[in-house]
C-alpha cells in the first residue's frame, strides 16, 4: 500500500465524521424544536442527496481534469461552509443542502484517487480501510455529534467545522494525482456518453445496480430508524438514536474485514449472498420489540451489508479507471445510487403520509430488497458476470 494512502485515511475519517455529526446535530435541532412535521427527516435526507444527482454531470469531471488532492480541499470548505450557514440559524433544509454539495464533489474525488494510490491487487483491501474507516467514522461521529448537539448545538456545529478545516489540512500530504483531458462540449451530453459506454458491460451494470440497492436500502433504514425506535424501543433524544445506530456501523465495519477473503473482484456476482442475508434481517428488525435484539439484528444486518458494498465499490472504480476514468465512474455511480435512495426515502415518506407505520415500512423495504437482488441476478448469467474482467 502507497504511503501517501494513510493521509487519505486520515482526511477521509475526519470528514466522514464530521458529516454525520452535522446529520445528527441537524437531528437534534429538529427534534428539540416545536412538533417538527413527519415529513421533515426525510426531507433533510433528500436535499442532502439532490445535489448528488443534480451534479452529477459536473463533479466526476471536476475530480477527473483537476488533481483530486485539490479537489477534496475544496469540498471540505464547502462541508464548512455549510455548517457555518446552520451556526448563523439559516433554514436546515438550505444549509445542510451546502453540505451536500460539498458532499458530492468530495466522493468521487475520494474513491476516484484510490486505484492511483493502489493497484489492482490492493483495491479491495483499499476499499476495505476506506469503507471501515468511514464507518468507524459514521460510528464515532454521530455519537459525538448527538451527545454534543443535545448539550449545545452551537458547541457541536462549532466542531463539524473545525474538523472540516483539518481534514482540508491533512489532504494537503497526498501527491499531486493524474489529470485526465476531457472532450470539450456539454457536460451533461458527455456524462451521458459516459453513462452508455460504462454500462454497456454485464459486470459494469450489475455492480452499479448492486451499489444502487444497497444504498438506496441504507438511507431508507436510517430514516425509518428515526420514526421506528421511539414508538417501539421508547427512544427519546438523538443520543439514543445514535447509541442503537453503533451496532449497524460496528457491523459494516465487520463485514468490510472480512470481505477481501471472501468476495474477491473475479468473483464479484457473489455479493448477491450477503445482499439476500441484509434484506432477511431488515425483515426480522421489523419482529423485534426490544433493544437488545435490535441491536444484535443491526449488528448482522450491517455485517452482510460491509460484505455486500465493498466488492461491489471496488469493481466500479477498477473498470472505471480503465475506460471513463474513476472520477467519471464514482460520479455516475453517485448519481445512480442517489436517485435510488432518493425514491426511497421519497416512497417512505409517501407512505408515512398514508400512515403507514415505520414496523410495516421495514418489513416491506425488506421484502422490496429480496425480490429486486433476485431479479437482478437472474438477468445476469454467472458466466457473464464473470468472465469479463475489465
Amino acid at each position: 500500500m502507497s504511503k501517501y494512502f494513510y493521509p487519505l485515511l486520515i482526511a477521509q475519517f475526519l470528514s466522514a465524521f464530521a458529516d454525520n455529526a452535522i446529520l445528527f446535530t441537524v437531528i437534534a435541532m429538529v427534534i428539540q424544536s416545536d412538533t417538527p412535521p413527519a415529513w421533515y427527516v426525510p426531507a433533510l435526507q433528500s436535499v442532502f442527496l439532490v445535489a448528488f444527482v443534480l451534479l452529477g454531470p459536473w463533479v466526476g469531471a471536476c475530480a477527473d481534469s483537476h488533481p483530486k488532492d485539490k479537489v477534496l480541499i475544496v469540498a471540505n470548505l464547502i462541508k464548512a461552509a455549510g455548517a457555518g450557514l446552520l451556526l448563523l440559524g439559516v433554514e436546515p433544509l438550505l444549509a445542510y443542502c451546502v453540505v451536500g454539495v460539498g458532499a458530492a464533489l468530495y466522493s468521487p474525488a475520494k474513491y476516484g484517487i484510490l486505484p492511483e494510490l493502489a493497484g489492482h491487487r490492493d483495491l479491495v483491501k483499499a476499499n476495505s480501510w476506506i469503507e471501515g474507516s468511514t464507518i468507524l467514522a459514521i460510528l464515532t461521529g454521530m455519537v459525538v455529534g448527538a451527545k454534543a448537539a443535545d448539550q449545545s448545538i452551537g458547541m457541536a456545529l462549532t466542531g463539524t467545522m473545525v474538523l472540516f478545516l483539518v481534514s482540508a489540512a491533512t489532504t494537503c500530504l497526498l501527491p499531486a494525482t493524474v489529470r485526465k483531458t476531457l472532450p470539450v462540449g456539454s457536460k451533461i451530453v458527455l456524462f451521458y456518453r459516459e453513462i452508455c459506454q460504462f454500462l454497456a458491460s454485464p459486470r459494469s451494470r450489475f455492480a452499479v445496480l448492486g451499489a444502487s440497492l444497497f444504498w438506496a436500502t441504507a438511507a431508507c433504514v436510517r430514516v425509518i430508524i428515526v420514526a421506528w425506535a421511539p414508538l417501539v424501543l421508547m427512544t427519546h433524544n438523538a443520543s439514543d438514536i445514535a447509541d442503537l445506530t453503533l451496532f449497524l456501523a460496528l457491523g459494516i465495519i465487520v463485514g468490510s474485514a472480512l470481505v477481501p477473503r471472501l468476495i474477491p473482484l473475479e468473483h464479484l456476482r457473489r455479493v448477491r449472498i450477503p445482499a439476500y442475508l441484509m434484506a432477511l434481517l431488515i425483515v426480522g428488525l421489523s419482529f423485534t420489540g426490544s433493544i437488545w435484539p435490535a441491536r444484535i439484528v443491526l449488528l448482522l444486518m450491517g455485517t452482510a451489508g460491509g460484505m455486500f458494498v465493498v466488492p461491489i465499490n471496488a469493481a466500479l472504480q477498477e473498470i472505471g479507471y480503465q475506460s471513463i476514468g474513476s472520477g467519471g465512474a464514482v460520479a455516475m455511480q453517485n448519481f445512480f445510487q442517489n436517485v435510488a435512495m432518493l425514491l426511497s426515502v421519497g416512497g417512505y415518506t409517501l407512505a408515512a403520509t398514508f400512515n403507514v407505520g415505520p414496523t410495516a415500512a421495514l418489513f416491506g423495504l425488506g421484502a422490496l430488497l429480496f425480490l429486486m437482488t433476485f431479479g437482478v441476478v437472474m438477468r445476469l448469467p454467472a458466466e457473464r458476470v464473470n468472465a469479463n474482467r475489465e
